[in-house]
């Protein structure tokens, strides 16, 4: 039998048809592996909107069996009918909370993957869990959060695990300038609040933090960075940026953007140090970086308004201050923008096409049990891809 070749996706959908239409790399990719995928069943956990429509609709093409979930509070409803519509098995809503995300998660392993496809280590912990599933070949991870998660416990998962994030490549393109632009213009959606001239506190200057910096600086925002590594440290001094201890940053912080990857990073003598007005964004995976329960006990009353993804809630504080938490500090570029650029993502989701397609095929015996980077001939044939189609535009 002749397997269907991935051009554009099936779906009827007009976001995920444009996203597809500028996506050459995943395209490519498609046409060339689409075999390997066929009677696969994937598991996958992965914001829903069209950029990974793409994905998930080619794997579906492809002959794959997709049990699919979203990651908290980022679903974007019409993808997901899309997809459905398709013949995706999709799990959960937008509205869901994160119990509910967890009942999700554990419908996803149910299904008994071949594969999974991760974003946080949600679907790779509940497997855990289990004891395993006998019919798991490997997974990949999409996160710097998540990969830091599975790093955390004590023993390694019996299985091979590609974390998309410790691409090279991927760190430059995606994480650097993808969510540096979205992260801000879902900022803008939110607030309307003007840029230049504001006191911007970045708080971690991994690649992400780093575009998030350089991008607000570049919109004429007075930018500062935190930084516990006095490597990265030095980086945002090079770059131009004030460099400090973050509880000195505070008092005169405006627009304080979260970006370590890391649990209560904002606690107790943090919120005592917040300026009266600040506003709180969210750029990491995981919406813990601000210590929710330490905020609640100094907060006397909350406002909320604001469209759908744009939340904004305001906190009078027992001392008369005010601060706004914006969409409860989810990824701000999913949740009021449109996520990562469209060209980005057609980056992040090929090197998770030809990592899937490394796992499914056996071709990389190099591969290990545990977490490991993409194989660097992947990550080396992608960047010369984009290099050739980037200089022939």
């Amino acid at each position: 039998m002749s397997l269907p070749s991935p051009a554009l996706p099936s779906l009827a959908h007009d976001g995920t048809l444009w996203a597809a239409s500028h996506m050459p790399l995943l395209m490519a990719t498609m046409r060339k592996q689409a075999s390997v995928f066929a009677g696969r069943r994937i598991g996958i956990c992965l914001h829903i909107e069209p950029k990974t429509a793409v994905l998930v609709s080619c794997l579906a093409q492809a002959g794959a069996d997709v049990v699919l979930t979203g990651s908290p509070g980022t679903t974007q409803e019409d993808t997901a009918d899309a997809l459905r519509d398709a013949g995706v098995t999709v799990v959960g809503h937008r509205s869901d909370t994160l119990d509910q995300h967890r009942e999700n998660i554990l419908q996803v392993i149910d299904a008994q993957p071949d594969l999974i496809l991760d974003n946080g280590a949600d679907l790779i912990e509940a497997v855990i869990s289990r004891g395993g599933l006998p019919s798991l070949i490997g997974a990949t991870e999409e996160t710097t959060t998540g990969g830091l998660r599975i790093r955390s416990w004590n023993t390694a998962p019996p299985f091979p695990i590609i974390v998309i994030n410790d691409s090279r490549l991927k760190l430059l393109v995606e994480n650097e300038f993808g969510v540096g632009q979205s992260v801000v213009q879902g900022f803008m959606n939110a607030t309307n609040l003007m840029l230049p001239g504001a006191h911007a506190t970045v708080v971690g200057y991994g690649p992400c933090g780093r575009g998030v910096a350089d991008t607000l600086a570049g919109l004429g925002a007075r930018v500062s960075v935190a930084d516990t590594d006095p490597y990265r440290a030095l980086e945002a001094v090079m770059a131009g940026h004030r460099v400090g201890d973050l509880l000195d940053l505070l008092p005169q912080t405006q627009l304080l953007f979260l970006a370590t990857g890391h649990p209560n990073v904002i606690g107790p003598a943090e919120i005592e140090n917040l300026r009266d007005g600040t506003i709180v964004a969210g750029v990491g995976h995981m919406p813990w970086e601000l210590d929710t329960q330490a905020l609640r006990e100094q907060t006397t009353s909350m406002h909320r308004s604001g469209a759908s993804g744009q939340e904004r809630a305001i906190h009078r504080l027992r001392d008369g201050r005010e601060i706004t938490i914006l969409a409860d500090t989810k990824m701000i570029n999913l949740t009021a923008a449109k996520g990562n650029p469209i060209q980005a993502m057609d980056l992040g989701l090929t090197l998770q096409a030809r990592s899937l397609a490394a796992l499914a095929g056996d071709d990389h015996p190099s591969l290990v049990n545990g977490t490991q980077p993409v194989p660097e001939p992947i990550d080396r044939q992608i960047a010369a891809d984009l290099v050739k189609t980037l200089t022939t535009l």
